[in-house]
């Protein structure tokens, strides 16, 4: 395994080489790690038995027990809530395998349905990678390979005849593989300053016709709609003159039981060291704000057991502002690839958002807090619903899930080339369609792989060995 460097960057004096030199260095690597290598897919005996390591990691990472049935309720669904669930099975088979040593900071859980329109701190729609609860450096291929899979799973889910599904997944091949070329002739600042904007994102699927693009206008209008005041009106309800979050337990508790047992203080300084993980005008602006109200609210999927609050703020004009808080825990590749520079998990996890991001949430920061046990909880905050959109990988046509796994793919390559070398990556990816044509190999086999583990869940969860809520 190659050395992980303190900073995923490489060292300056390499960016200093000549590019042609740089492709040539990446083009070299084909003879430790062939290409055709890529093509494997874990399988066979000594693979780790996938709900052993799923259900370490409930414990390792001392997931709320009673939120774990409803993860394994979510995660039985269907075998793409299942693979959106099981990074750290992935991540798991990705390690037995081979890798290379051209390293990115590497979002960690590239899969379809991590890929979203949001709002930039301009106010204008944006289309990038959400999730980076899993982010660290490593190896650019293994975030290829899982959203190869995912494209692939999501495909056969849909029902797609076979061509369909290798179309949609070499969508998102070639469009990595072209946006990586483009973006090593960018300057670092070009790359620096590119953002992936949401009417260029969708402008391919207008040029389908007036069907296709009403749906575009639609899925625009909706993510743009959701806001702090929707929240505030879908999620929130005045009780005795006092503003106060919705109760649905046990999706959303109004207080998570650990706060409730504390003193305003402690919440306060909670509160103020996440202030401090923020630049100066950030804390100024929230300074502006005071708290109304905390919940639990359960999120996701492979998230769903982690500790997952909201924050409602609110300014003295009336202004509200909706929070989340997360809890971070140790990145799932970490036992692979070694341990993260921060000590924080939730810096981890921010501290890898700027980093693939091309503009992050303007409230991304971080703190600790010290559980009833005494050991420490980190949290990354954001802000809640700020004009978040997504698509519903599971009821697109064949020619749409193409459309938005190349835009996914697009998007993946200028996250890795803002913190990896895109040239040296060109040059092992090569510029025909030989990666494109090994990692689909890839995703057939890992979509089988998927399919099995996804039936050893429900078979498990029949039988009683596994407790599973699925009707939430």
């Amino acid at each position: 395994m190659a050395k992980k460097p303190t900073l995923v960057t490489p060292h300056l004096a390499h960016f200093r080489a000549p590019p042609r030199d740089r492709y040539d260095e990446g083009r070299a690597r084909r003879e430790a790690v062939p290409l055709e290598c890529h093509a494997e897919a874990a399988n066979g005996s000594s693979r780790k038995d996938p709900l052993q390591i799923l259900q370490q990691q409930n414990l390792d990472q001392g997931r709320v027990e009673e939120l774990i049935p409803l993860r394994f309720g979510r995660m039985s669904l269907s075998p793409f809530t299942y693979l959106r669930g099981a990074a750290a099975v992935q991540a798991s088979d990705l390690a037995s395998g081979p890798r290379t040593d051209l390293w990115v900071e590497l979002c960690g859980d590239a899969h379809l349905g991590n890929f979203r329109w949001f709002l930039s701190p301009e106010r204008k729609l944006v289309f990038d990678l959400n999730d980076f609860d899993e982010t660290l450096p490593g190896p650019f291929e293994w975030d290829v390979k899982r959203l190869a899979a995912s494209v692939m799973v999501a495909a056969r889910i849909n029902g797609f005849p076979k061509k369909k599904c290798h179309a949609a997944t070499r969508a998102a091949l070639q469009h990595y593989r072209e946006a990586m070329i483009t973006a090593s002739e960018l300057s670092p600042l070009d790359l620096f300053y590119y953002r992936f904007r949401a009417d260029e994102a969708l402008k391919k699927v207008a040029r389908q016709g007036a069907k296709h693009r009403r749906w575009k206008e639609n899925i625009l209008a909706k993510a743009a709609r959701k806001n702090s005041m929707r929240a505030l009106n879908d999620l929130t309800e005045v009780v005795d003159g006092h503003r106060m979050i919705i109760a649905d337990p046990p999706r959303t508790l109004r207080i998570d039981e650990e706060l409730a047992t504390r003193q305003l203080e402690e919440i306060t300084q909670f509160f103020e060291s996440y202030k401090q993980s923020l630049p100066l005008d950030r804390r100024v602006l929230l300074d502006q704000f005071w708290l109304v109200d905390v919940a639990r609210k359960v999120v996701g999927v492979g998230s769903v057991g982690t500790r997952c609050l909201i924050v409602l703020l609110e300014s003295n004009d009336g202004t509200p502002l909706f929070l989340q808080f997360k809890q971070a825990t140790k990145s799932v590749l970490e036992q692979y690839l070694g341990p993260s520079a921060f000590e924080q998990s939730g810096q981890r996890v921010v501290e890898g958002q700027r980093l693939i991001q091309a503009t992050s949430d303007m409230f991304l920061g971080w703190s600790r807090w010290q559980a009833n046990d005494g050991q420490p909880v980190d949290f990354y905050f954001r802000q809640l619903w700020d004009g978040k959109g997504k698509i519903c990988v599971e009821e697109l046509s064949p020619s749409r899930l193409a459309i938005f796994a190349g835009l996914c793919g697009k998007t993946l390559a200028y996250a890795h080339a803002r913190s990896g070398d895109p040239m040296m990556i060109r040059g092992y990816i090569g510029e025909d369609e030989g990666f494109d044509d090994l990692l689909i190999e890839y995703a057939d086999r890992y979509a089988d792989r998927t399919w099995a583990d996804h039936t050893q869940l429900d078979e498990a969860i029949r039988d009683g060995s596994i407790e599973a809520i699925r009707d939430l």
